[in-house]
């Protein structure tokens, strides 16, 4: 596949995630959600046919509506790991955090030589 073919393809999918959001999440039909989040029924109808991007202002408000990252709404990255990794690094320290940082990285230079 080419560049041309893997965007047209990832356009495609997040057209399928915005209409699964819509329908099964959400359950709003075309016109409610267009409206929510800033733009006309048929423009979202075209989005979800993967024949449309959504602009910033868009993937913004339905990222607030849906409670999904923009990360997941666009490239269809697991939200789930993004909260289980948020909730497990809040129960420590910044300070902790950094520490497991340098030694992650230290244990990636090892590992390379």
């Amino acid at each position: 596949m080419n560049k041309t073919d893997l965007e047209k393809n990832e356009q495609i999918l997040r057209g399928k995630r915005i209409k699964y959001i819509r329908e099964h999440e959400l359950h709003m039909n075309k016109t409610q959600l267009a409206k929510a989040i800033g733009v006309s029924s048929q423009f979202l109808g075209l989005v979800e046919e993967g024949r449309g991007n959504l602009m910033y202002k868009s993937i913004k408000k339905l990222r607030d509506l849906s409670g999904h990252s923009a990360d997941y709404i666009l490239y269809g990255l697991d939200d789930n790991v993004l909260n289980k990794t948020k909730n497990l690094l809040d129960k420590y320290s910044d300070e902790e955090i950094e520490k497991a940082i340098h030694m992650i990285n230290d244990i990636a230079i090892f590992i390379k030589k």
